[in-house]
């Protein structure tokens, strides 16, 4: 098409909505008093910024389909392949990552502020997206992880409690005393590593017997855990600081820094190749961002108030923001599918 604008790429090359994007291509300059539109599907978008060569977008609420396109008064752009993120439950408040039973049932924590009783503290959402009530007497959920038993953990930030609930919603205190209970993971072994955030990693085998794993700075908000391939911990915590880390902790306790300059980080998943993903922002830009094992920074997905992710074996994610959760079609190294 004669004077049609021209997208040769886009990145990232997924977003939720409210995540924002650049548009690299031509033909894209005001001309005729027209000015570029960007459409999600049939959806427009808020161009935030726009030059000849390049447009920044912002993913608009609603936005369907798997495909972006630039409109120049009559004419338009081919359409170019992005992987959006799909709602799939709203009115939640996740404060970490979700975790995904064998059957692939989703369970995702209305937390709450600290100290206070909320009806429902954790829901379950069935592979058919059907939300339902699942845990109400637990105070101020927090971590969420599956053990390789079938039964979900779950940490309570309020009193420092681990809660071991049964696949039919049975939930029974599991240990206690960890102080400002936030992230878990387990080990190959199956010894469970419990994040407090007033600085300690805890070490519980499966006997219950409770060790100092590793000691790193308080975080204000929580910590968040997750075990690479090759059985290293790796740990974000938000402090203070704007320029943060991510610690990676060897089976023997010892604690080094394998990446520092994210804003926030929070919410951590591997793939099978060992990449970390990490929800946070890098340099300005918020979403997920993929560090590979060389320490490598991308933002991948682009989005606002992401907390936590968790990547399937078949080829999606779930994303959680503050207060909602998403699907997005992801393949194994974090890439968009095109089809």
């Amino acid at each position: 098409m004669n004077g049609a604008p021209r997208i040769e790429s886009v990145k990232p090359g997924a977003a939720l909505p409210g995540g924002e994007i650049a548009i690299q291509g031509s033909g894209f300059g005001s001309r005729n008093h027209t000015r570029a539109q960007v459409q999600f599907g049939t959806t427009d978008a808020n161009v935030m910024l726009a030059a000849e060569n390049r447009l920044i977008a912002a993913v608009p609420e609603g936005a369907s389909g798997g495909a972006v396109r630039v409109r120049m008064g009559t004419v338009e752009s081919a359409p170019y392949p992005i992987a959006l993120g799909t709602q799939i439950a709203d009115n939640l408040h996740p404060v970490g990552s979700p975790a995904v039973d064998s059957e692939g049932n989703i369970y995702v924590t209305f937390s709450g502020q600290r100290g206070q009783k909320v009806p429902v503290s954790l829901y379950k959402i069935t592979p058919n997206h059907t939300v339902k009530p699942f845990i109400t007497e637990l105070m101020n959920p927090t971590g969420l992880v599956m053990g390789r038993d079938g039964y979900l953990y779950v940490s309570c930030r309020h009193d420092g409690t681990i809660h071991r609930i049964s696949p039919d919603g049975r939930a029974t205190q599991w240990i206690e005393g960890m102080g400002i209970a936030t992230g878990l993971a387990f080990d190959g072994a199956g010894n469970l590593y419990v994040g407090d955030r007033s600085g300690t990693i805890f070490k519980i085998g499966e006997d219950r017997q409770i060790f100092v794993f590793a000691t790193l700075e308080p975080s204000l908000s929580a910590y968040h855990l997750a075990f690479s391939p090759s059985g290293d911990l790796f740990v974000t915590g938000p402090t203070t600081s704007s320029y943060e880390r991510v610690y990676k902790i060897s089976p023997a306790g010892e604690v080094g820094i394998f990446f520092r300059g994210l804003g926030r980080p929070q919410g951590l998943a591997f793939d099978r190749r060992g990449n970390l993903y990490v929800a946070g922002s890098l340099g300005g830009k918020r979403g997920i961002i993929r560090l590979t094992p060389r320490a490598e920074a991308e933002v991948v997905a682009g989005g606002s108030n992401i907390v936590g992710l968790a990547l399937l074996p078949s080829h999606r994610a779930l994303i959680t923001t503050n207060n909602a959760i998403f699907s997005l079609d992801w393949d194994v190294e974090g890439l968009p599918l095109h089809g």
